[in-house]
C-alpha cells in the first residue's frame, strides 16, 4: 500500500456579490441581524451561464497545475456536491471534458456539506490501495440554484463556489487520514430539497410550495450539528493532543456554530479558521475554499497538522486530520 498526500490546491468562486444590505429589500431582515445570527456578510452567486461544474473544473484546474501535473496524469475525478449541473449526468464528467482529462474515471459523491471530508477519504483509499496514482477532489455547490429568496431562515445562509485538492502518492507514509464518518438518515427531512426526485418528481404544485429549494429545521440542525462535530472531531483526534494541532478547518454553516464547537474541544482562537463572513454556506466547497485561502494568507503551509471537520444533510458528519502538503 502506498501513502497519501495533498500535492495541490485550488478555488474557484462566482465575482457577482450578494451582500446583506441588499438581502434587506427582499424580505424582513436587516445586515445587523444575519451578521449577528451567522457571522455572513456577503456571499457569492452564480450568474446565468455558471454552474457547479464551472467552478469545480476552475478550482481543480488550480489544483492540478499546483501539484505540477497536468491533466493526463489523473486517474479518477472525484466531485462533491448536493447541486449538480443536472440530475444526469453527473457533476465529475462534465468537468472532466473540460479539464481534458481524458485518462480519468469520474463521478459524484453526494453527503451535503460532508462532502469534501468524505470524498477525502474516498480519494486517499483510492491512493493508498494502488487503485490509482493521482485523483482530483472537488468541493463545488451551487445553493443559490436552490434557495427560496421569500425565506429569510434560508436566504441568507448559502453561497456558491468551489475548492479542489489533488491527492497522490507520499513515500513516507500516508499525509491524509484517518477520517470518521456518521450518518443518521432518520433526520432526513430536517435539511433536504423534498421535491425534484423520483420520490416527488417535479410539477406544479412542487413548484408553488417552494419544493425544489432548501427546507431546513434550523434549532434542530445546529443542535446536531454542535454535537456530531465535536465528538467526530474527539474520535479522529484520538490521543492526539489539541497543541499538536495547528489549524482547524470545519465546515461554515454558522460562525456560532464553528465558535461553539471550538469552544467545546477547548481550542485557541488561532486554532480556528473563520471566513464564512465573506462566502456563507458553500455547502462541501467550505473546508477546501478555507484551505486554498488559509495557504493564500500564510496561515497554512507544508508540515502543519490540520482537522477538518464537517456536518451536512442526511444528517452526515465527518472529521479528518491531515498533514499539510507532499512529503
Amino acid at each position: 500500500m502506498s501513502g497519501a498526500a495533498i500535492l495541490g490546491y485550488g478555488m474557484a468562486v462566482p465575482d457577482k456579490v450578494l451582500a446583506n444590505a441588499q438581502l434587506e429589500g427582499m424580505f424582513d431582515t436587516t445586515d445587523e441581524w444575519i451578521r449577528t445570527r451567522t457571522g455572513i456578510r456577503e456571499r457569492r452567486i452564480a450568474d446565468m451561464g455558471e454552474a457547479t461544474s464551472t467552478f469545480a473544473a476552475a478550482a481543480g484546474a488550480e489544483a492540478i497545475k499546483r501539484a505540477g501535473l497536468l491533466p493526463d496524469d489523473l486517474d479518477l475525478i472525484l466531485v462533491a456536491t448536493c447541486t449538480p449541473d443536472y440530475p444526469v449526468p453527473g457533476t465529475a464528467p462534465l468537468v472532466q471534458s473540460t479539464l481534458g482529462a481524458g485518462r480519468a474515471g469520474a463521478f459524484d459523491l453526494n453527503a451535503g456539506c460532508t462532502g469534501f471530508v468524505s470524498g477525502l477519504a474516498v480519494a486517499t483509499s483510492w491512493v493508498e490501495s494502488g487503485l490509482g496514482t493521482h485523483v482530483l477532489l472537488c468541493g463545488s455547490d451551487t445553493l443559490s440554484r436552490f434557495t427560496n429568496y421569500s425565506d429569510r431562515t434560508t436566504a441568507v445562509l448559502f453561497g456558491d463556489g468551489a475548492g479542489a485538492v489533488v491527492v497522490g502518492p507520499s513515500e513516507s507514509g500516508s499525509r491524509t487520514g484517518p477520517f470518521v464518518l456518521g450518518c443518521d438518515g432518520s433526520k432526513v427531512e430536517w435539511l433536504w430539497i423534498p421535491a425534484g426526485g423520483s420520490a416527488r418528481p417535479a410539477d406544479l404544485q412542487t413548484i408553488s410550495e417552494h419544493g425544489h429549494a432548501i427546507h431546513m429545521n434550523g434549532q434542530d440542525v445546529y443542535k446536531h450539528a454542535c454535537d456530531r462535530m465535536t465528538e467526530a472531531a474527539r474520535e479522529v483526534l484520538g490521543d492526539e493532543p489539541l497543541d499538536s494541532i495547528d489549524l482547524v478547518v470545519a465546515h461554515q454553516a454558522n460562525a456560532r456554530i464553528v465558535r461553539t464547537v471550538a469552544q467545546r474541544l477547548g481550542l485557541k482562537d488561532e486554532q480556528v479558521v473563520d471566513n464564512i463572513a465573506g462566502y456563507g454556506n458553500n455547502s462541501a466547497a467550505s473546508i477546501p475554499i478555507a484551505l486554498a485561502e488559509s495557504c493564500a494568507s500564510g496561515r497554512l503551509s507544508d508540515g502543519m497538522r490540520v482537522l477538518i471537520v464537517a456536518f451536512g444533510a442526511g444528517f452526515s458528519w465527518g472529521a479528518g486530520l491531515l498533514t499539510w502538503g507532499p512529503a
